[in-house]
């Protein structure tokens, strides 16, 4: 999950989005395409085309992906997308492409709104229009079950953390004062974890959830959360005021009726949509 959040300390504010340009153009540093945008679509076009089109993954669990590899499309942020569908009036279409691509997309009409998990930052809201957040979160330590000693950001300064050395998360444990076993993902992380050859290791926190929502390992535990948060969006092209309105009423009223939360729950075991 790291690859679509900024870190929460600001140190992803130095990456930037290399994205696949249409018609042979060079990639954009800011996560467009580089050559010209598509108009955007209006709320007016969208319900008289009785259609919104979503561009999505397809293979990012449990965001976006197929039940057992080539089932139907599922995921949080499908069935997100699909009940603002249903509020609008109209039938979502997916259109699946790969993330480096799928800003691309966006810009070049191939779909009215992406659905995958994007991060709202301001390098992102110059370029597009956002809805309101549909997921929040934190990032956790993790430790395991019976460790006392790691509380804190802090408690890490001298500590072993296991981290992707690419990931957001390297930086923040680093900046902890911890000492780094490079790790390939969040499983071998576990792993080492308990193995005991780490202490700790720091990720985000729909990452443990939807790992315990399908293992339950109640030999880890979260020992302590970042203050800050990140919150995803459904991206928009710029300019398309109206449909973003339109989408973020959906929101709102899916929030309340508790719709939002019982897709959370689905997935993640807890309500991670405020």
């Amino acid at each position: 999950m790291n690859r679509r959040r900024l870190s929460l300390l600001g140190a992803a504010a130095a990456l930037t989005l290399a994205v696949a340009g249409c018609g042979g153009s060079q990639p954009a540093q800011d996560g467009s395409s580089g050559s010209a945008s598509a108009a955007p679509v209006t709320l007016e076009q969208v319900k008289k085309d009785g259609v919104l089109t979503v561009g999505t993954e397809g293979t990012y669990r449990p965001f976006s992906f197929h039940q057992d590899g080539a089932g139907e499309l599922t995921g949080y942020d499908v069935e997100v997308i699909t009940e603002v569908a249903k509020k609008l009036g109209v039938e979502p279409k997916f259109e699946e492409t790969q993330w480096d691509a799928i800003f691309a997309g966006l810009e070049a009409g191939r779909f009215e709104v992406i659905a995958n998990q994007v991060t709202i930052n301001d390098e992102r809201k110059a370029k597009y229009d956002f809805s309101e957040p549909y997921t929040v979160s934190n990032g956790v330590i993790v430790t395991k079950a019976d460790n006392s000693d790691i509380t804190s950001f802090a408690d890490l300064k001298g500590k072993t953390t296991a981290q992707s050395l690419t990931s957001n998360w390297y930086t923040l444990a680093k900046d902890s004062g911890a000492n780094v076993e490079s790790v390939e993902g969040w499983a071998q992380a576990v792993s080492l974890l308990e193995q005991g050859r780490v202490d700790a290791t720091i990720n985000d926190n729909l990452t443990y959830l939807d790992y315990q929502s399908t293992n339950n390992n109640k030999d880890i535990k979260v020992a302590a959360t970042t203050e800050d948060q990140s919150k995803v969006g459904l991206a928009f092209q710029k300019g398309s005021t109206d449909l973003v309105d339109a989408v973020d009423k959906a929101l709102d009223e899916l929030r309340a009726d508790g719709t939002l939360a019982k897709i959370s729950e689905k997935y993640f075991g807890e309500d991670v949509s405020q």
